[in-house]
């Protein structure tokens, strides 16, 4: 594969349909979008996406990752958060990645070599002006997970 990742620092908005997609409020990405460091996935054409803040104290947090529906489950989200381990490896300490309660995302999250961390009860209520509803499974807690970085 001739895939390259690309750090994207103007204009990020631009990529606001495919952020949409793993974070499906405009205000909530608006939180994060210009403080985050924003990466795309090119394969022959733009695949994935990813947004990664600094919470400080060594730990940085995927914000956001997102692959475009007909190039999901090819490996691009792994490709990325591969990347993403070395890129961010001596800067920080540990990765953070906040998500719903949803077997499928946190699978593939511990098969990315996550650990689970912790919850915030009622993230996703408190925050979000309309209901999340992901798999059939109306998201109430946000669940935490982490990985160490060399």
């Amino acid at each position: 594969m001739n895939s390259r990742i690309i750090p994207i620092t103007q204009r990020k908005k631009q990529y606001l349909d495919l952020l949409l997609l793993a974070d499906e409020q405009e205000s909530m990405i608006d939180r994060y979008l210009e403080r985050g460091e924003m990466f795309v996935l090119e394969d022959n054409g733009l695949k994935a996406i990813c947004v990664v803040t600094d919470e400080g104290n060594g730990i940085c947090e995927l914000k956001n990752i997102a692959v475009i529906p007909p190039a999901q489950r090819k490996g691009y989200g792994k490709r990325l958060i591969h990347y993403l381990m070395n890129y961010y490896s001596g800067k920080y300490t540990e990765m953070l990645v906040g998500t719903g309660d949803v077997p499928s995302t946190t699978e593939f999250y511990k098969s990315c070599g996550f650990a689970y961390s912790h919850r915030i009860v009622n993230f996703f209520t408190n925050n979000y002006d309309h209901p999340i509803i992901e798999e059939g499974i109306l998201l109430k807690d946000m669940i935490y997970l982490k990985r160490h970085l060399r």
